[in-house]
C-alpha cells in the first residue's frame, strides 16, 4: 500500500509516503520492494481489519495498492484504464467513454469491470493471467489507449501531455499502468464534502445513468450487502485475459 496521508483531515493538504512509518505494530505486515535507484523500500501490507485500521489513523483516507503481490511484484494480476474527464467535459460523457471502451475491449473477448473512482471519473480494470511484466501490460494498455481513441475522436483522447489534449473530451489514461503508480482502490472513501465512495457499478447501471454522488459513505455498505461483492472476478482465479497472447 502507498499511503496518501491527510494529516490536518479531508479539507488539509496531503503527501504520499511509502515506506512504512517506525515505530509501527509487530503485525503490520511488510513488502520489500527495491527501486530503480537500488533503494529498498518497506511498504506495509493492508490484508485484515487492524492493519486496516492502523493505516486510517495515519490519516490515509483514500487508499492506494500496488497492482501486483508481494511474491513477484513486477508482475500485475490486472491492467486499467482511468477515464478523466478533461476540462469541458461532463461526468456524462465519461460513462459515454466507459461505454465505449467496455464494447472495444469486449469485441477482442477481453472481460472488463468499472468502478466510479469516487472524484471525477470512472476506472475500467482487466483480469489479467499472471505473467507479463508491468512494462509489458502498459505497453498494451498504451497501444489499446490510442487505438481505442483514434476511433471515437469527438469522444476520447489518449494524449498524455496535458497542454496538448482537445478539451471536452475524456482522457483514456493508461499511464497509471507504469511500474510504481496506484490508483485509488476499490470501496476508498474519498476527500469530498459528501465522502463519496469509489465504486463497482454494474454496466446496466452506467447504461442507465449513475453518478459520482450516488455512493457516499453513509449508503455504501447496504448495496454491498444488498449486491455483495462486484469486484470479486479481479480476485478468481478463473475467468482471467491471458495477455501473453497479444504480445
Amino acid at each position: 500500500m502507498v499511503m496518501k496521508r491527510y494529516p490536518n483531515g479531508a479539507s488539509g493538504e496531503f503527501f504520499f509516503m511509502k515506506r512504512a512509518p517506525r515505530p509501527r505494530p509487530d503485525w503490520i505486515e511488510i513488502c520489500n520492494i527495491e527501486h530503480s535507484s537500488g533503494n529498498v523500500i518497506d511498504f506495509p501490507m493492508i490484508q485484515d481489519l487492524p492493519s486496516l485500521l492502523w493505516l486510517i489513523n495515519l490519516g490515509c483516507i483514500d487508499l492506494n495498492q500496488w497492482y501486483a503481490r508481494c511474491d513477484d511484484v513486477d508482475r500485475p494480476d490486472y491492467l486499467h484504464f482511468d477515464l478523466d474527464p478533461v476540462p469541458g467535459a461532463s461526468f456524462e460523457k465519461v460513462v459515454e467513454a466507459a461505454l465505449f471502451v467496455k464494447d472495444a475491449l469486449k469485441s477482442l473477448k477481453i472481460p472488463c469491470y468499472a468502478k466510479t473512482t469516487g472524484s471525477r471519473g470512472v476506472h475500467v480494470y482487466v483480469p489479467i493471467e499472471r505473467g507479463p511484466t508491468q512494462k509489458q501490460v502498459w505497453s498494451f494498455a498504451k497501444e489499446f489507449a490510442q487505438t481505442v481513441a483514434l476511433q471515437a475522436p469527438p469522444l476520447l483522447t489518449a494524449v498524455y501531455q496535458v497542454s496538448k489534449r482537445p478539451k471536452g473530451r475524456v482522457l483514456v489514461d493508461y499511464n497509471q499502468n507504469a511500474w510504481g503508480r496506484t490508483l485509488a482502490s476499490i470501496y476508498s472513501v474519498r476527500p469530498q464534502p459528501q465522502a463519496t465512495v469509489s465504486m463497482p457499478v454494474q454496466w446496466r447501471e452506467l447504461e442507465r445513468g449513475v453518478k459520482i454522488e450516488d455512493f457516499r459513505i453513509d449508503n455504501v455498505v447496504a448495496r454491498v450487502r444488498r449486491l455483495g461483492d462486484l469486484w470479486k472476478p479481479l480476485l478468481a482465479k478463473r475467468g482471467r485475459f491471458k495477455l501473453e497472447a497479444y504480445l
